[in-house]
């Protein structure tokens, strides 16, 4: 049986990441939507099923961590992967106490993202084998 490509949110004020990681994210078998609004991407989020979710942690309007908080109360086993320029060890332990998946500081690499994204996939790939959905 196919797998159905995984769909992958991703959310950063700045434009140029959206812009670098979405070609690299669908040439690896992807759906990629992008956003550089916080609040277009929870509407969104909140009509659409998506299995990996990367968001920016410093933004205006709503920042990461509450558009993580957001994306785990409505669904969650969809992982959250959470990049930021501004690193410090109590954001990245905040972010994994609100059930972030990873944390990335910035600038990084494409192949780290996709590494990372792997990781997050083999985690929602296991829990779709094991709770069979209900798909004739």
């Amino acid at each position: 049986m196919e797998q159905k490509p995984l769909r992958i949110l991703i959310l950063d004020d700045e434009p140029i990441v959206c812009k670098r990681l979405q070609p690299a994210l669908e040439k690896n078998g992807y759906e990629v939507e992008i956003f550089t609004s916080s609040m277009e991407a929870v509407q969104r989020f909140r009509k659409a099923q998506f299995d990996i979710v990367v968001t920016d942690l410093k933004m205006k309007e709503l920042d990461g961590l509450q558009f993580l908080t957001e994306v785990k109360d409505s669904s969650p086993n969809t992982e959250v992967i959470v990049i930021t320029g501004f690193a410090t060890m109590e954001t990245a332990k905040e972010s994994f106490r609100k059930g972030g998946f990873d944390f990335l500081s910035k600038p990084f690499k494409i192949g780290e993202m996709l590494e990372v994204i792997k990781r997050a996939e083999a985690k929602v790939r296991q829990r779709q084998a094991e709770s069979p959905s209900r798909e004739g």
